[in-house]
């Protein structure tokens, strides 16, 4: 009997030590060594000088940078608005000047500075910056709607963890519309708090609001049709799916120019990198550079999830035809340690 309760608690310890490891590897693997990767800027001009000085920094910088001549100030910052661009450099012998557009990146707008700022050094003159694309007032990092993400996925896929322990009784097509109606109240929580509290959302409101409850609906959809298959190994699968591999990827901390090519090549189809990228450049792109194909991936997503709950209800209901009537008591107690380990993550 005592082994027996051994290896049952060694079963529940493999969780938080799966979750200590995985969020080791994810964020150290991610954020411990940013460093431009094929990052793209420009040079403005077409006088010899220009095209000398784009390939001398080219030539140091390796895959670091890829730099690009343009013709014109116009074009440079159509290209920045299009976030097409990290940074365009105007150099000149007196007063040398670098375009950034910080909203899409404030930690890739530091990197590019950083850059150019030793070119102006090497001429002993100081270098004029013009934010093309400034954040709001209340945002001044543009780290907030990164951290709106956080507060969405915690709350939703905690959701996520009570619908399926203590919901679990319920039918799936209840699972299915409280989930639905839970999202509802996440979007709703995090878009209070974003825009009257602390000003991370200072217009669009509704649209924002919008991709809150899409965000959100596709975690708990997900969620729930996986906890079918998976009961309490859900709440690590969700951790991966929407911690480790989410808030990586999303772009919020480090675009994916500052990362490897793993985290770059998620953040192109991952959830929270389509609601950060797409809150983004509908705050402060009018809502251009790729917006469409971001609200694209949140709504696959939810499809995904809508797609896990037809699977998991069909499931559902050949295991309900095959179960024998005395399996509630042990799936009473699972529930119950689930919701458990759900308090204590």
């Amino acid at each position: 009997m005592k082994s027996q309760q051994l290896r049952h608690l060694a079963v529940h310890l493999l969780t938080p030590l799966l979750m200590c490891f995985g969020m080791a590897l994810a964020y150290l693997g991610a954020f411990h060594q940013p460093e431009p990767n094929h990052l793209e800027v420009a040079v403005v001009g077409t006088s010899p000088e220009v095209k000398v000085l784009a390939q001398t920094l080219k030539d140091k910088a390796g895959d670091k940078l890829e730099v690009v001549t343009l013709p014109s100030r116009e074009e440079a910052n159509a290209r920045l608005l299009d976030r097409a661009l990290a940074g365009a450099y105007l150099p000149d012998a007196q007063h040398p000047e670098l375009m950034l557009a910080t909203a899409g990146s404030d930690t890739t707008a530091m990197a590019v500075e950083k850059v150019f700022q030793q070119v102006a050094g090497q001429q002993g003159v100081p270098l004029k910056i013009t934010d093309v694309a400034p954040t709001a007032e209340g945002d001044p990092t543009g780290q907030g709607i990164f951290f709106l993400l956080v507060a969405l996925s915690v709350g939703a896929y905690g959701c996520v963890a009570v619908l399926g322990a203590a919901g679990g009784a319920l039918p799936i097509r209840a699972r299915a519309a409280i989930g639905l109606l839970t999202s509802l109240l996440v979007s709703l929580i995090g878009i209070a708090v974003a825009a009257p509290i602390f000003h991370v959302v200072d217009h669009d409101y509704a649209a924002i609001w919008a991709m809150c409850w899409l965000y959100s609906a596709g975690v708990i959809l997900v969620g729930l049709g996986l906890h079918t298959f998976l009961k309490h190994w859900t709440t690590l699968v969700l951790m991966v799916l929407f911690v480790m591999l989410n808030f990586t990827t999303s772009g919020g901390i480090y675009s994916p120019e500052l990362q490897n090519g793993f985290f770059g090549a998620l953040h192109a189809f991952w959830n929270g990198a389509g609601f950060v990228e797409g809150a983004r450049n509908l705050l402060y792109f009018d809502g251009g550079a790729g917006f469409g194909g971001n609200i694209t991936t949140l709504i696959l997503w939810l499809v995904a999830g809508v797609l896990l709950m037809i699977v998991a209800g069909s499931y559902e209901k050949r295991q309900t035809t095959a179960a024998p009537k005395h399996a509630a008591p042990h799936d009473d107690r699972e529930a119950e340690e689930e919701m458990e380990e759900l308090v204590g993550v």
